[in-house]
């Protein structure tokens, strides 16, 4: 079953949170455990520079902010049911499709670098890992929110961009 990808409409921004959590909870059998506080997406919401969801009422969403002048990939996220479905690649697709045109189409990401649907998916689209020599401010500042609010501790991480283009 096809689920368009469209932006996201100021009805559809409650029910992002809960897909986000139910996405999280997969991370659990890999001992992936998030710590308590708000969402991605509550954190992001509406200020995203892009917010693109999947399905009416939505099942995944994509949230792109800008981060050194380029588009950053915050989050995609899928309602637990709906993984494993390809319905990640949609969003991706259109995230990178929307990127081109703004900073040469580069859009960069922070993710864990071994979860099967994190880094190793995103490098089969395309993306490669960053050198961090080349991190702009905002991207270093950005990693470094990330090990203070203790992202790091639950698995190496690492920067990765797409050319776009």
């Amino acid at each position: 079953m096809a689920f368009a990808v469209r932006p996201a409409k100021d009805r559809d921004l409650p029910l992002l949170a809960e897909i986000e959590r139910s996405a999280d909870r997969l991370f659990a059998p890999l001992g992936i455990v998030f710590p308590a506080g708000p969402t991605v997406i509550e954190e992001v919401g509406a200020g995203a520079l892009q917010l693109l969801v999947a399905g009416d009422p939505p099942v995944g969403f994509a949230a792109v902010i800008e981060v050194d002048g380029h588009r950053h990939l915050e989050q995609i996220a899928l309602r637990a049911d709906h993984t494993g479905r390809g319905l990640g690649r949609p969003l991706l697709e259109r995230v990178l499709r929307d990127a081109r045109g703004h900073a040469g189409g580069e859009v960069t990401l922070i993710t864990f670098r071994d979860v099967p649907w994190n880094g190793p998916w995103y490098a089969r689209s395309g993306f490669t890992e960053m050198p961090e020599a080349e991190w702009g401010p905002e991207l270093r500042a950005h990693w470094q929110e990330e090990i203070a609010a203790g992202l790091h501790e639950l698995g190496p991480r690492l920067v990765m961009r797409h050319p776009g283009g």
